[in-house]
């Protein structure tokens, strides 16, 4: 386990002092991703937002109250779980990220996945969807979230089968309180791949 640790903290360091990208000029803290680094489950939000810059923790926030509700719904914590975003810094203004920054920091996330190796892969969002999709070879089968949320895809890959489980970012539920419904019926897929 101390090996995982260490190369985490190796990321946890080239993040902190990376360059890749404008982000890094404007960010307060990096957000490099929170958990059990022996989690059967990753999931993989977008950006971070303003209280994540500020903390450097993913999901903090109002959607990380959510998050936080949604994995109590199925008998899960944060800490039995490992919580990443696409990107490590927050676009001002929480704006998009652009494709130029997703290609600039994702290598950081490739790295986390091949650490962590986690069985299923919860996506939430539509930019953690297409990167998600796009890296396990899914092009054919990106849609909408609208059209994939709940669904699982499997994908074999060389460290054995994944399962790949879009769903929609806890956000959508500050702003529209019926999508908790939805998100608490896509959890209880998660529940049961467990």
């Amino acid at each position: 386990m101390h090996q995982r640790e260490d190369e985490m903290e190796d990321i946890a360091e080239r993040v902190k002092v990376c360059t890749r990208c404008e982000l890094c000029k404007t960010r307060t803290n990096p957000v490099v991703g929170v958990g059990s680094l022996s989690a059967r489950i990753m999931f993989v939000g977008e950006a971070p937002g303003y209280y994540e810059d500020v903390k450097g923790e993913p999901f903090v926030g109002r959607a990380g109250k959510v998050l936080d509700e949604l994995l109590a719904s199925i008998g899960l914590h944060r800490n039995d779980v490992y919580i990443v975003n696409v990107l490590k810094c927050r676009p001002p203004g929480n704006r998009n990220p652009l494709i130029e920054e997703i290609r600039a920091c994702t290598p950081y996330l490739d790295a986390q996945l091949a650490l962590i190796q986690p069985e299923i892969i919860a996506t939430l969002g539509n930019f953690s969807l297409a990167y998600i999709f796009d890296t396990f070879g899914l092009h054919a089968q990106k849609d909408k979230i609208s059209k994939l949320h709940g669904k699982v895809f499997t994908v074999s890959t060389i460290s054995g089968t994944k399962k790949i489980v879009p769903l929609y970012h806890p956000a959508v539920a500050t702003y529209n309180p019926n999508m908790m419904e939805t998100l608490l019926e896509d959890f209880k897929v998660l529940a049961n791949l467990l």
